[in-house]
């Protein structure tokens, strides 16, 4: 085990896809000498050379169109959007190109060992351009996986699992927790399965569910609950597609409540989606209202993004409003 921050759990993850698979390659924006705006790539060009480590044009759309190319012909691409805010450009390549690239072909080609990882979310004072949350955008389109880790243990596990799948996949890293989130990391190689949710901790009272960077929000809302003497399960769902239905569902049969935090803002953000699955499998267990704490609905704002932030304080009163119903 070696101490890592969740940069170095995932530059420790490429390392290891680039020397397993000599068709692995990085690329994206400055990923090069500089290693990446957050140096996730750091050292990768130096060790595996420039043609296995580059930098790209400033061209979302010609990189993620570059890596269904790559993928399509048999390599194993790993493509940096620098900020998951400018994946818009990108968005046609992904949703009409790496998504349905099997299916149109009755699975004839695919572009199934592409992986995106790109930045998301805010902490940063990143202000509107450099804070959002998008993954709701891509989890309305079937054929793609996306993946949010919680720290440097499940981004190692979960990333090597990504770049190995047969799906395109979306890789969502929290850079509030880039080097915020320390923590012990298996030096060797080893995977987390994708679409498996993970009970961080057991509770009987109120069920609290997210994924990412709010994961930490979730822990700090349900010590507060406890005080007060409620009982919380804390639940990381970190793959948002496929998501694990049935790991929330037992937890909530047993609980009788559920919360669910995500960054993004409220209206079409993915907390509504397992909000209606879940009434639909937990309806006569459930003994109050589904409650989503989420972002405001407005764009991501530079001088209040305290007010905006979906905090352990917004939680805490939302679970005593749920438990108390």
């Amino acid at each position: 085990m070696a101490q890592m921050n969740l940069l170095q759990a995932i530059n420790n993850a490429l390392d290891i896809a680039m020397a397993e698979n000599d068709s692995a390659v990085c690329f994206g924006e400055d990923v090069g000498h500089f290693g990446g705006v957050f140096r996730a790539t750091s050292n990768l060009q130096e060790k595996y050379g420039k043609a296995r480590c580059f930098n790209t044009p400033l061209t979302e759309q010609g990189i993620i169109g570059f890596a269904n190319g790559l993928a399509a012909q048999g390599s194993l691409p790993i493509a940096e959007i620098q900020f998951a805010d400018y994946i818009f450009p990108a968005f046609d390549q992904i949703v009409n190109e790496s998504a349905k690239f099997r299916y149109r072909s009755g699975n004839e080609f695919d572009v199934g060992k592409l992986t995106i990882r790109t930045p998301y979310g805010g902490g940063i004072a990143g202000g509107l351009y450099h804070s959002q949350s998008p993954e709701a955008y891509f989890a309305h389109t079937p054929g793609l996986k996306i993946v949010v880790p919680r720290n440097p243990y499940q981004a190692k596990g979960l990333l090597l699992a990504s770049i190995r799948d047969d799906n395109p996949v979306v890789f969502f890293e929290p850079k509030k927790l880039y080097r915020a989130s320390v923590g012990e990391v298996p030096e060797e190689d080893y995977q987390i399965p994708l679409g498996k949710a993970e009970v961080v901790s057991t509770g009987s009272d109120i069920s609290l569910l997210g994924w990412g960077a709010q994961m930490e929000t979730l822990e700090k809302a349900a010590k507060m609950a406890e005080k007060q003497g409620v009982s919380c399960e804390i639940i990381d769902l970190r793959s948002i597609l496929p998501w694990d239905v049935e790991t929330v569902a037992n937890s909530v049969i047993k609980t009788g409540r559920l919360l669910i935090n995500h960054e993004a803002p409220l209206t079409g953000g993915f907390a509504g989606e397992i909000a209606a699955t879940i009434q639909s499998e937990c309806f006569l267990h459930l003994e109050s209202p589904i409650t989503r704490v989420c972002g405001l609905d407005t764009p991501f704002p530079l001088a209040h993004e305290k007010e905006y932030m979906p905090d352990e304080l917004k939680t805490f009163e939302a679970i005593m409003a749920s438990v108390n119903y």
